[in-house]
């Protein structure tokens, strides 16, 4: 009966951290996800990062507040792994680290390599809506 309580309670954990990401709209990546995001139609935002790189560590608190403001709140943003992801930077013909690619229709209408600007990264997210 104990575990059976636990069970319940970890999962209704890792459901409420799972609605507090998806209310962001930033989700991890995965390609069948981003495919089928992609796919759908919906606003999305493909960031392609790095752990060691200063832009992507310059960029994240921006692209975090952009996702918070409410305009903003149907876009999907995929955070991508640079080290990992090599079949999508093939197939999306990405060669840095800092890149930002922008969906809507399920076509890319955008993106950007190593820019920090708030202004411009919102410019960017917001051809997404």
């Amino acid at each position: 009966m104990i575990r059976r309580s636990m069970v319940r309670g970890a999962a209704a954990v890792l459901l409420a951290a799972t609605a507090v990401i998806a209310a962001a709209g930033q989700v991890g990546f995965t390609q069948p996800a981003f495919d089928n995001a992609v796919a759908a139609g919906q606003p999305v935002v493909l960031a392609v990062h790095a752990s060691w790189c200063p832009t992507c560590k310059a960029q994240k608190p921006i692209m975090d507040a952009l996702l918070h403001e409410p305009k903003r709140k149907d876009i999907t943003l995929f955070v991508a792994d640079f080290d990992t992801e090599s079949a999508l930077k093939k197939r999306l013909r990405i060669a840095q680290q800092s890149t930002f690619v922008v969906f809507k229709g399920g076509k890319e209408v955008g993106r950007s390599t190593g820019d920090t600007d708030r202004a411009s990264i919102a410019a960017l997210f917001d051809k997404a809506l």
